[in-house]
């Protein structure tokens, strides 16, 4: 019989928190527990009336956090090492896997080797890279050195794309698996199509409505939808544009183009139904690790044009599943978004086919490669901690 783990899943966002690594850590989670293994997540306490989650086989450590600036709505964890000290002296998991790499991360890291239990980690958000959005440009190779140190003290680090692992292996990082992103096709679905939201939006039939869906802010490097829609509007003026999602930069976006609808923020059914009332996705994002919206749009049937990167350079077939423009490079973005649009039967086209595509990508087939790695991880001996290997580097309290 397999072996049932006792792992402790750290995380500095989880549900009801909305962002892409929360949505990605509640899945692995509750994979992992219908695969019998028992679940110990340590977050951060996210409100006065947030309550620890119990269940069998599951439950939850609720610690201190504070809002990160600029993220409303998020926290990030203080150091806890003396508490998880005690609480894994009391008692031991199997495995300790460290999602985030926030305080809350680093001092999970240093419980852990301090107790010699193995460790192992993700690599889901280009922190280093979105300090030049926030002109903390200086802050870039601080960043980027702590993050290899935090995850070359780990026995792996599980990355979603092949051309991420190869990046960070260039970096110095050692030991990077890829485990791929799923998407629920059961939720995102072209079957949620809705003609009168469509409506709503002021799209007729015939017309051409284009998407973004993420958050709003300057690391998200949106000047190129809007540069397309400009471009679109000069042969299809009836096209509409939709922003879902809310941030620092929607009072700047809607005024730079007021003719969009600023949808906010929507979950569960009602996003899905924003996602398929669509026709085209447009996601010019370079400082993702992934990019869980673009199977979102795929499964939802629309024609994603993104750069050649993260989950799209991982999944679409350029002109068949999607179109792909030369990384960071706006004008070919414009350029690949305007061809589409003046080509209206090709949408139809690759947008069958993205759905497609994403029907192949099961969570019940990710969770099972992240699986096989943690069992592997948890034979393992994790390697032994020294004074100055486990000193706060620099940045760690970022």
């Amino acid at each position: 019989m397999q072996k049932s783990l006792r792992i402790a899943f750290v995380t500095e966002t989880y549900p009801p928190e909305v962002n892409g690594v929360a949505n990605t850590a509640v899945r692995f989670v509750e994979g992992l527990r219908a695969r019998n293994h028992e679940i110990q997540l340590v977050r951060p306490r996210q409100s006065r009336s947030d309550l620890a989650g119990e269940a069998t086989g599951f439950h939850e450590v609720l610690l201190r956090g504070l809002p990160i600036p600029r993220y409303p709505g998020l926290k990030m964890g203080l150091p806890a090492r003396q508490a998880l000290l005690g609480l894994w002296s009391r008692a031991r998991p199997d495995l300790v896997h460290i999602v985030t790499e926030g305080p809350l991360g680093w001092s999970a890291l240093r419980a852990a080797h301090k107790l010699r239990i193995p460790v192992t980690s993700d690599f889901r958000t280009n922190f280093h890279a979105y300090s030049r959005h926030y002109g903390l440009g200086w802050l870039q190779k601080p960043i980027a050195a702590y993050l290899k140190k935090f995850h070359n003290r780990t026995l792996l680090t599980l990355v979603p794309t092949d051309t991420l692992q190869q990046e960070l292996m260039a970096r110095g990082f050692r030991n990077c698996r890829v485990v791929a992103r799923g998407v629920d096709t059961q939720q995102f679905t072209p079957a949620r199509r809705s003609e009168s939201l469509r409506a709503a939006w002021g799209a007729e039939p015939g017309d051409m409505v284009f998407m973004h869906v993420g958050r709003l802010a300057p690391e998200k490097n949106l000047e190129p939808v809007l540069l397309a829609y400009e471009r679109i509007r000069q042969f299809a003026p009836r096209s509409k544009l939709v922003f879902v999602g809310d941030g620092p930069a929607r009072a700047q976006l809607s005024q730079r183009c007021p003719s969009a609808i600023y949808a906010g923020m929507r979950h569960g059914n009602e996003l899905a139904a924003y996602y398929a009332s669509g026709d085209v996705f447009l996601f010019p994002s370079v400082t993702e690790t992934f990019g869980n919206v673009t199977l979102e749009a795929m499964a939802s049937g629309l024609a994603v044009v993104a750069y050649d990167y993260a989950a799209a350079a991982q999944h679409i077939r350029h002109s068949v599943s999607g179109v792909l423009a030369g990384f960071d490079d706006a004008e070919d973005f414009v350029r690949a978004a305007a061809a589409l649009a003046a080509t209206p039967e090709r949408i139809a086209r690759i947008g069958t086919a993205a759905r497609a595509t994403a029907e192949e990508l099961s969570w019940v087939r990710v969770v099972g490669q992240f699986e096989n790695l943690l069992l592997a991880a948890a034979g393992a001996q994790s390697a032994p901690a020294t004074v100055a290997d486990l000193e706060t580097p620099a940045g760690a309290g970022l």
